[in-house]
């Protein structure tokens, strides 16, 4: 098994010892230590080898839980949550729903702002768990209507409202160099590739700062859609959620990326779709750009190589969008 139980000694029992009980005191107890699955059969290239990170297994289904519980312990350290205290986020969904399960732990108000692209599951998921959900319209980041803008507003206009704002906040990197120390101990310190899409950064940026930290020589591939201007192309529309954007965020240090790979839409979608009906793995969209992308990288590595995609979360957040109709 890839994740130990704690003893949880926070209850009293009339017919057996609390320490004989073997539990989490609660779901955030069950974040990290992901597994990682062989793509060998998804990506056929002799001598290197292809493995995906798959963080679905993080409670709420996506690598953003591990950022959600950091953005709130920091904050709490800082005083800056009071009890019962409202956390409002722009997230296109992950980190919304991440935040959304840990603030109903914690006994916090949540208030995400999403994007109208986002999946009808995320927006559904977040409201399952309590959240409160403005959809804001697609608009220019500089349109006071842009999801970023409207949640500062409501941040502002809401009495002892926090933001973390994973976009600026530097915990969202720090919290995800613990991904890196797993793929290092995973792999035995052989992993020669990291591939990962580039949203806010901060998964990215964490895993290339912690085994970078062991092995300089280890390559940081950043994989964005087409429509994005990480790598220097024009903004255009894109579907893929989660990844990309049309400015650089703060908190996506470029320095630490070695390569940006385009994915479009349509070749991020059929890899999505072909992983699950060949794999059983029900990943999302950005998820197959990431395995677009490695496969490209696999193509033109040394023999020897070991590449790790990132598969950040559950295709079950996307069903309607990317599933629905008969396979493409």
């Amino acid at each position: 098994m890839f994740r130990r139980p704690v003893t949880d000694t926070s209850t009293t029992m009339d017919c057996a010892r609390a320490d004989d009980i073997e539990a989490v005191a609660d779901l955030t107890g069950l974040i990290g230590e992901t597994p990682l699955v062989s793509l060998r059969t998804l990506i056929v290239q002799p001598d290197v080898a292809c493995y995906g990170k798959v963080e679905y297994f993080n409670p709420s289904g996506s690598v953003k839980d591990r950022i959600a519980v950091a953005l709130l312990d920091d904050a709490e350290r800082r005083g800056l949550l009071a009890p019962g205290a409202t956390v409002i986020e722009p997230s296109s969904g992950n980190t919304g729903t991440a935040l959304a399960m840990a603030c109903a732990i914690r006994s916090y108000t949540c208030v995400i702002v999403t994007p109208e692209k986002t999946s009808a599951e995320k927006v559904a998921t977040m409201r399952a768990y309590g959240a409160q959900v403005v959809v804001a319209p697609n608009v220019a980041r500089e349109d006071p209507r842009h999801y970023t803008r409207v949640a500062a507003r409501l941040a502002a206009e809401t009495p002892g409202a926090y933001m973390p704002d994973q976009y600026s906040n530097p915990v969202n990197a720090l919290a995800c160099r613990q991904i890196g120390r797993e793929i290092w101990r995973q792999t035995r310190g052989r992993v020669t590739h990291v591939v990962a899409g580039l949203g806010t950064g901060g998964t990215a940026c964490g895993i290339a700062a912690a085994l970078k930290g062991e092995d300089p020589a280890i390559t940081v591939v950043g994989v964005e859609p087409g429509g994005s201007i990480y790598g220097g192309g024009e903004p255009r529309p894109f579907a893929i959620e989660g990844i990309g954007r049309h400015y650089i965020p703060e908190s996506l240090d470029l320095s630490l990326i070695d390569t940006i790979e385009n994915v479009e839409d349509d070749e991020a979608f059929a890899m999505t779709r072909r992983v699950a009906r060949e794999a059983g793995l029900l990943i999302g969209g950005s998820s197959g750009a990431a395995l677009v992308a490695s496969a490209r990288v696999a193509r033109r590595a040394r023999p020897g190589s070991v590449v790790v995609a990132m598969l950040p979360d559950s295709g079950r957040a996307y069903l309607s969008k990317i599933f629905a109709g008969p396979p493409a």
